[in-house]
């Protein structure tokens, strides 16, 4: 029973939604690039990529955040004693291991990607985080870039839809990490982290955060306007800024911190729905 907690522990400490999410935003970087279905061997390598490097970083992160979730998370692994500092660290070391070799299997731009943003996840957790902006940055670029690299995986990394689509994702990206700090700020005045919400005051962050969901929401369309995609993106895409305006609006309605985090959540998940459908729709057609 113990054993179960304790592996249950470490897949809380992955976060796996999130790495997945990262592979799934690699795979959309590949479809997008060749407007077809890649090879298994693309689409694996690919996906597995984003997967292990995110989820090294979500590690990291409860490992240096240790202090402030016995404030804003004392259930989580680490803060309730469930799984050692120890082990928290050797199973970094494995998942980042593993990531490094897929690398090896793409390409050495693939490889050489991989050490830099392993290096701005580390820096981010151990330090830069609490850098307040410029944290969020590094979070977001490491969040955008796994969708060039799917072009990467596939040959071509220069690709029109695949760098529009990656200014998308790191501006989402932003906007979630500015709202987050947003209900984070007494575990994080703890940690002495300069966010802007600490800065500036919630009411104002969440504000800058909606406006960057709604650069997102105009930047969404700039696909169909240049002719890259056709009405199903559009349709696609359409409800998918429908769903992220309303929880936008939500949050910036003074919620409580519990709901603001359930609204974040909800944002993110919306976010990874249109991604989800957009997929099928390229596959597709």
């Amino acid at each position: 029973m113990i054993v179960l907690k304790k592996i249950k522990g470490l897949i809380e400490l992955l976060r796996p939604e999130l790495p997945f999410a990262a592979g799934i935003c690699v795979i959309m970087g590949e479809i997008i690039t060749i407007g077809n279905i890649p090879s298994i061997r693309e689409l694996i390598l690919g996906f597995s990529w984003g997967f292990f490097l995110s989820g090294s970083a979500m590690i990291l992160n409860d490992y240096f955040d240790i202090d402030v979730d016995r404030i804003n998370a004392p259930n989580r692994p680490l803060p309730s004693g469930l799984i050692s500092s120890k082990t928290v660290i050797l199973f970094t070391i494995i998942i980042t291991l593993i990531g490094l070799l897929i690398s090896f299997f793409i390409n050495g731009l693939a490889v050489l990607l991989y050490i830099i943003f392993w290096i701005i996840g580390f820096l981010y957790n151990w330090r830069f985080k609490e850098k307040g902006l410029l944290g969020n940055l590094f979070v977001s670029l490491s969040v955008s870039i796994t969708i060039i690299l799917g072009s990467i995986v596939v040959g071509n990394p220069w690709n029109k839809g695949v760098i529009i689509f990656s200014i998308m994702v790191f501006l989402f990206n932003l906007g979630e990490e500015i709202a987050a700090d947003a209900m984070d700020i007494a575990g994080d005045k703890k940690r002495n982290i300069k966010s802007i919400p600490i800065l500036i005051g919630r009411e104002k962050s969440i504000y800058i955060s909606f406006l960057l969901f709604v650069t997102f929401i105009l930047l969404s369309f700039l696909p169909v306007f240049l002719g890259l995609f056709g009405i199903s993106y559009f349709a696609i895409i359409s409800l998918t800024d429908i769903l992220i305006l309303y929880w936008a609006i939500k949050l910036i309605k003074r919620p409580t911190i519990k709901k603001g985090r359930i609204y974040i959540r909800r944002l993110y998940l919306s976010a990874i729905f249109g991604i989800f459908f957009i997929i099928i729709i390229m596959i597709i057609i």
